[in-house]
């Protein structure tokens, strides 16, 4: 019985099945939508790249990103401006009631907000920054920090940034402002390069200065792979290939690479490069996506090398990606005779850390060509513990190549070699002192603040008599005397300090940096950074010290220059989508801004505007 209900219900079912078939209108094939498939995209690949993720994806969102923002500048005395664009000023006020500036918080002393933009204590100011390339989400940098045009801000020396909002694109005020990317704050540091505007004063441009890691990214820089020939198989094989090489570590919230889709995959920094996203992209894109035997593949490689050493780069960067199992390979190049196939298999074995380098690389950084020595000295320094790379380098610092000499003394430094005496002024800066036949002081710009005194008994030269800083600094010493005298008055109408000193360079550089406290209690001036550099450069342009006075590039500028050159021939359609911020978003010379008329597009920086003219002697690129 139930069979044959069971059999009457499935007939009852067909049957109705039909009719109801049988009512629907069928859709006209002419008027169903047909989505093509995106064409292949044409990718010229160099031969020693084939079976690459780079000979099949193009990398998207691989560019470090600049951005920019107006801050709001504390804790000056009397060197800030109460005036400012009206609509530059009614932003800032916005910012200072979006973080509850004027609300009341307990016991706690309101501050008004109208109050502290009218006191020429605070500075209304530009901050702009680079954030780097794939950088993950909490990533620290560099800030760089302006006096606003249109205000009438004289120093920012002794400075502090609240908390100000960064953003990617044109710098603009009001409903037009794309959502930020990062923030920065923090107290300032001024730039240290000479201002020939202004030789009476300390000889640093005052109304530019940076904050040291004073940035932090809100949010993960996106990077992509972009399939050139779309494909959901290749796809699939190619994420797996990144995945086997790059596995997920502690932390890490997804897969390295994860398919979207045929033609996208994304990838999450692992943890362990965050530091280094942009040689972890690099690496990515050289790796192999059918992985047969490594030993073969890097022999390939190294005969494909042979045959055209214009692939010095990507032969040794291939290597890399392939891991420690290459390392045979690139012996049989360790000793070739031409420099770049040499190279590129030294630098595979360096990042490798293959001991067998360090002989060749040393050899190199001593004899080779002038291109490749500072490359031979930089690859010694990730390289473990080896007592024959520190003894390798220690002769290079009396080389006669100034970039030879502090590449061996940064190398050395990040090697901790106790050959780099170290001391630290409170939390000011750091002061290293080498031993070299070249006398040099050499003022640092990237990571903490540092003079480096190259000449363990360096000293002043006496006698002397200078003075300086419209005669608020004074130096004074005889002939023959192992002390000088200093005078130093730190603002109109404070009494001044007169002391005591060595001839000493290094000790001397302490001195001046130095706050006396009880739990400090050394003589001392007190001087900030800048303001030490400053004394040190009266002393060394007045002729009072030995040797030659550098200053390192600033980073900074330097970067955001060069993201900007590169942004100009480069799209962003990954932020225009994901921002929704226009390519035609207008800047501020278009936004009737009163006194900002320079235009800050993406690949704009205020760099060439009040960048000093130090004598390019005086500047060492690094």
């Amino acid at each position: 019985m139930r069979l044959i209900f069971a059999t009457f219900f499935l007939a009852f079912l067909c049957v109705f099945g039909m009719v109801a078939c049988s009512n629907i209108e069928k859709a006209d094939p002419k008027l169903a939508p047909k989505r093509s498939a995106r064409p292949p995209i044409p990718l010229d690949v160099d031969p020693i790249m084939r079976g690459t993720v780079a000979s099949e994806t193009i990398v998207m969102g691989y560019q470090p990103v600049v951005v920019r923002g107006y801050g709001f500048v504390v804790g000056l005395k009397g060197t800030g401006s109460r005036t400012a664009p009206a609509e530059v000023r009614q932003y800032i006020l916005r910012e200072m009631m979006r973080y509850g500036v004027g609300e009341i918080s307990g016991n706690s002393q309101v501050l008004n907000p109208e109050a502290l933009i009218n006191s020429e204590d605070t500075a209304i100011v530009i901050v702009e920054a680079l954030i780097p390339a794939g950088a993950p989400r909490n990533t620290s940098f560099d800030v760089r920090v302006f006096a606003a045009p249109g205000t009438s801000t004289t120093s920012l020396e002794g400075g502090t940034l609240w908390t100000t909002e960064l953003r990617p694109g044109v710098l603009l005020v009001g409903s037009r402002e794309i959502r930020s990317m990062a923030q920065a704050k923090g107290p300032i540091i001024i730039n240290p390069f000479s201002d020939d505007s202004n030789r009476t004063q300390t000889m640093v441009n005052q109304l530019s200065g940076r904050i040291l890691n004073g940035g932090k990214s809100l949010k993960q820089l996106p990077i992509k792979l972009v399939m050139a020939t779309p494909s959901h198989s290749r796809a699939r094989m190619i994420g797996s290939a990144i995945n086997s090489n790059y596995p997920r570590e502690p932390g890490q919230r997804g897969e390295t690479a994860s398919g979207v889709s045929g033609e996208l995959i994304t990838i999450d920094v692992p943890p362990s490069w965050y530091k280094r996203s942009d040689e972890f992209v690099e690496l990515l894109r050289h790796t192999s996506i059918n992985v047969g035997p490594i030993d073969a593949t890097a022999n390939s490689i190294a005969k494909a090398l042979t045959n055209n050493p214009g692939a010095a780069n990507a032969a040794s960067l291939r290597w890399q990606a392939l891991g420690p199992k290459s390392i045979v390979a690139t012996r049989t190049l360790y000793d070739y005779a031409e420099e770049q196939p040499r190279f590129a298999a030294l630098q595979a074995g360096a990042r490798l850390n293959d001991a067998l380098v360090v002989p060749q690389l040393l050899a190199m950084a001593q004899t080779g060509s002038a291109e490749l020595r500072v490359p031979a000295i930089r690859l010694l320094q990730r390289m473990s513990i080896n007592p024959a790379i520190d003894l390798g380098l220690r002769p290079l610092l009396d080389d006669s190549d100034i970039d030879v000499r502090l590449a061996a003394y940064e190398v050395l430094r990040e090697r901790r070699d106790p050959i780099i005496q170290s001391q630290m002024v409170g939390t000011k800066f750091r002061i290293d002192v080498v031993s070299s036949k070249f006398p040099m002081i050499y003022v640092s710009q990237s990571g903490q603040p540092a003079i480096t005194i190259f000449d363990s008994e360096m000293s002043l030269k006496s006698p002397m008599n200078l003075r300086a800083w419209d005669g608020d600094l004074l130096f004074k010493g005889e002939e023959g005397e192992s002390t000088v005298s200093v005078f130093y008055r730190k603002s109109s109408g404070m009494n001044p300090i007169v002391d005591q000193v060595s001839i000493k360079v290094p000790e001397l550089v302490r001195f001046l940096g130095h706050t006396t406290d009880a739990a400090h209690p050394a003589s001392g001036m007190g001087m900030t950074y800048s303001q030490t550099i400053g004394a040190i450069y009266a002393l060394s342009s007045n002729g009072f010290l030995p040797g030659s006075f550098k200053v390192e590039q600033d980073r900074i500028i330097a970067a955001i220059a060069k993201a900007g050159a590169e942004a100009e021939r480069t799209d962003r359609p990954e932020f225009i989508e994901d921002e929704s911020t226009g390519a035609d978003q207008p800047s501020i010379a278009s936004t009737n801004v009163p006194g900002l008329t320079p235009k800050l597009g993406t690949g704009t920086s205020f760099a060439e505007k009040d960048n000093p003219n130090v004598p390019k002697t005086d500047i060492v690129p690094r």
